[in-house]
C-alpha cells in the first residue's frame, strides 16, 4: 500500500495501476468532496474517506467477478422471497464530514419502496440495507461502515464469507443473514464462486438458482 502526501498534484490524475491502493492522509471533508467533482462518475478507482484519510483502490477482475457473483446470487435469494429491492451497485455515500465510501454493491430492501426510483441520494436518505465488500488487495474498514450506519454487511475474502450485523453502534459477526435466515450463505456463497471458475459464470448462476427456485 502507497501512502502519499497531499500535494498540489490534482489527486484525480493519478496513475494507480490495477490491484494497488494509494492512501492519501489529512485530506478535509471540502477537498474530498471537490475530488469526487473532478473524477466523475466514470472512473475505474474506488475509494473511502474516513478519519480525514482517503485510500483510493482499482480493483482487480478477481475483485469484479466475485463482486458480481455475490450481487446476481442475491438477486435470486431476493426473487425466490418475492422481496423488492433496490440495487444501487457502487454507488457513494456520504455522511456530512465523517465518511464517504462506495460498497462493491449493496441493496436496498427493507427500505426498498422509499428507494425504487432514486436517481440522487438525498441527505436524509437512508444508508442500504445490505452491503457488499470483495478484499481482495485492502481490507474493509468496519469502523466507516458504522459511521455511515448500514444495517448488514458482507465481507468476501480468501478466507471465505463473513456477515456483519450493525447492532448497538458496533458489528457483530453472525452465521446467518436475517434477509435469509434459513439458508447457510457462508456455505454455499463461496461453494458458488468457486463453481464458477469449474464450468465458468453463468452456469454457475443459473445452477444456484436452479437448486434455490427447486426449493421453494
Amino acid at each position: 500500500m502507497t501512502v502519499l502526501p497531499l500535494t498540489k498534484t490534482p489527486i484525480a490524475h493519478l496513475q494507480i495501476e490495477p490491484g494497488s491502493v494509494v492512501k492519501i492522509p489529512n485530506l478535509s471533508w471540502s477537498e474530498f468532496e471537490t475530488l469526487l467533482a473532478e473524477w466523475g462518475e466514470k472512473r475505474a478507482a474506488r475509494i473511502i474517506y474516513f478519519q480525514e484519510t482517503l485510500e483510493i483502490m482499482v480493483p482487480l477482475p478477481e475483485h469484479e467477478v466475485s463482486k458480481e457473483i455475490i450481487a446476481d446470487l442475491v438477486k435470486v435469494l431476493l426473487k425466490k422471497n418475492n422481496q423488492d429491492y433496490a440495487a444501487f451497485g457502487s454507488t457513494t455515500f456520504r455522511k456530512f464530514r465523517v465518511v464517504g465510501l462506495e460498497p462493491d454493491a449493496c441493496f436496498y430492501i427493507t427500505n426498498a419502496s422509499r428507494m425504487i426510483g432514486c436517481l440522487r441520494l438525498e441527505p436524509d436518505d437512508p444508508p442500504p440495507d445490505l452491503a457488499i465488500e470483495i478484499d481482495v488487495t485492502s481490507r474493509t474498514s468496519l469502523e466507516a461502515y458504522t459511521a455511515l450506519g448500514v444495517p448488514e454487511l458482507w465481507i468476501y475474502d480468501s478466507q471465505g464469507l463473513k456477515i456483519y450485523l450493525l447492532e448497538n453502534s458496533s458489528y457483530r459477526e453472525c452465521d446467518r443473514s436475517p434477509f435469509f435466515p434459513n439458508l447457510p450463505l457462508r456455505e454455499i456463497i463461496p461453494q458458488t464462486i468457486t463453481r464458477s471458475r469449474e464450468i465458468g459464470y453463468s452456469q454457475a448462476i443459473k445452477e444456484f438458482e436452479n437448486t434455490i427456485l427447486s426449493e421453494s
